[in-house]
């Protein structure tokens, strides 16, 4: 198999790695593989995280393209977030990180680093 050319890929590669790797962007998301939540259903989902994080990540997920955040009721206290077709293609890729975990017994290698 042939490399291809790495210089818009690699670049690509490292920005989507750095914007998922950010701390929690990941399990945010995982939370919203099942459906459509609303603000504090993510925050009780995700113990740790703070308000403001979770506020922040959120707007980015939005501005990416991942979650779409619905009004509920003409009310701007009442949002619901849900994944965007691009978000829940993010299901395979958390399917496989999974998986590659499992195989690697991940939890139990970082804790002899």
């Amino acid at each position: 198999m042939t490399q291809p050319n790495c210089t818009h890929i690699c670049s690509s590669y490292h920005q989507a790695i750095e914007f998922i790797g950010k701390r929690w962007m990941g399990m945010i998301i995982y939370t919203l593989l099942p459906g459509p939540k609303r603000y504090h259903e993510i925050h009780a989902t995700i113990p740790g995280i703070s308000d403001r994080l979770l506020t922040e990540r959120l707007n980015e997920l939005v501005n990416a393209g991942l979650i779409n955040k619905k009004f509920i009721d003409s009310s701007i206290k009442k949002v619901e977030y849900e994944l965007t077709p691009n978000g829940i293609a993010f299901q395979e890729v958390i399917k496989s990180i999974q998986k590659w975990i499992d195989l690697c017994d991940f939890e139990k290698t970082t804790k002899e680093s």
